[in-house]
This record gives structure tokens, C-alpha cells and sequence, in this order.
């Protein structure tokens, strides 16, 4: 079989239609129909991706996302939404989904959406040094781990392969759409905020005064640069 997927959804209709052209794909796919259900499969088992649903029963998808990423859940996480207004999307990110697919949408966009985020993944066991270490915060690339203070911090997935892409570029100005291009994988640029929203969630976690951050720096009307000083600990 191939990855693993959990879909979190409570209408019946999608959930059977998304499980048989996963399955047809040749993924390994499990459902939840509630937000309570779908933490519980989620927490209790080891699945490569969730497709969440923003409403749900029980528990809304929001705080689910929060939820698993409190307990430490690496697992890239796909957002459905019905709604269209952006801070809908905005908090969707905030709380530490991946990426996002406003309904209705076409099967090919979200396939696409679910190999991108699968491979981005994947690439976090690739080649290249194993353990990184700026200021208090260390890095283990291959166990997508972080510690601050010795202390484990929460990211998501796209947080973690973003963090690692600021890392491997030190001291390089990095364009938001070279962000999104790198990290996310989208060909075309949905919009430059996603990574807006991704840096504050990174120096909300790993900055000491985030407002004034001095690992993730703002390069006004470029992009971001990252200036934190490297050490290899472990190699």
C-alpha cells in the first residue's frame, strides 16, 4: 500500500467519493466523521497525511489542527474549507495546517496538493547534515525534531520544511515566491501571505521577543533572511 491517509469529515457523500479515488491512487485511507473521533484516529495511529475538514461535529477542525500540533503531531495536515473569506484560512494556518483547499474543488487540485505535501515531507530524511543548533535552538533534521532550551517546541510539517529551507540558505534574502515555490511546491503562487503566516508562527515558537526577531529577519520589500549562526553538534 502507500501512505497512509486519515480524512476527518463529516459529509458522508465526500468521504466516500475522496476514499475510493485515494484508494484508486493506491493510498491507504481511514475516515473519521467528527472533530472527537478524528483527534483519537489520529493520536492513535501513524498516518503520512489528514484531510481535515474546517466544520465539524463535536470538535471544529480548528482545534483539532491545535490540538495534534500541541501534542507534538508532525503529520502534514490538508484543510478543507467551504468558507472563502481569508482569515478563515488564515487561522486554519495559524493553528498549524499545511496548506488548505477551498470547496467545492477539482480531484486533480487536491491530488496535487496531497503529492506535494507528501514529498515536501519526505524530503525532511533526505541528504545533508543531521542535527543543526543556533542559539538554544537544535535541530534534528532526520527525526523532524525540535528543541528550545531543551525543551521539544510543536511545528507543523510545512513549519518544520520551511525552518529547515531558511536554515540550508543562511544569509541568503529569500523571495516569498521562492518560499512558496520551494517549500509549498505550488507552481503558481496562490498568495504570498501563507508565508507571512508561517514566519510569525515560527518566531512566535522559536524567537525570544518575536516582534523583534534576530534568527528570521525581514528583508523590507524582498522577503526574509535567515541570520542565526550556525553549529553542527552532531553532524
Amino acid at each position: 500500500m502507500g501512505a497512509k491517509i486519515l480524512i476527518v469529515e463529516d459529509e458522508a457523500a465526500l468521504v466516500v467519493a475522496l476514499r475510493d479515488r485515494l484508494r484508486k491512487e493506491g493510498f491507504e485511507v481511514s475516515a473519521a466523521n467528527d472533530g472527537l473521533s478524528g483527534f483519537d484516529r489520529a493520536t492513535s495511529e501513524a498516518f503520512d497525511l489528514i484531510i481535515l475538514d474546517l466544520m465539524l461535529p463535536g470538535q471544529s477542525g480548528l482545534t483539532v489542527c491545535q490540538k495534534l500540533r500541541q501534542v507534538g503531531s508532525n503529520t502534514p495536515i490538508l484543510m478543507l474549507t467551504a468558507r472563502r473569506q481569508t482569515m478563515d484560512k488564515v487561522a486554519g494556518l495559524r493553528t498549524g495546517a499545511d496548506d488548505y483547499l477551498t470547496k467545492p474543488f477539482q480531484m486533480a487540485e487536491l491530488l496535487a496538493r496531497i503529492d506535494s505535501l507528501l514529498r515536501r515531507a519526505a524530503q525532511t530524511t533526505g541528504t545533508g547534515a543531521s542535527h543543526h543548533q543556533f542559539g538554544s535552538i537544535h535541530i534534528d533534521v532526520r527525526r523532524a525534531e525540535i528543541s528550545r532550551d531543551g525543551e521539544p517546541v510543536a511545528l507543523s510539517a510545512k513549519e518544520f520544511q520551511l525552518l529547515r529551507y531558511f536554515v540550508e540558505h543562511r544569509g541568503a534574502t529569500l523571495s516569498r515566491e521562492e518560499l512558496l515555490h520551494e517549500v509549498w511546491g505550488y507552481g503558481v503562487a496562490p498568495s504570498t501571505r501563507t508565508v507571512d503566516v508561517h514566519v510569525a508562527g515560527l518566531r512566535q515558537k522559536l524567537e525570544n521577543d518575536p516582534k523583534n526577531p534576530q534568527w528570521i529577519l525581514t528583508a523590507i520589500g524582498l522577503g526574509y533572511k535567515f541570520a542565526g549562526r550556525l553549529r553542527n553538534p552532531r553532524g
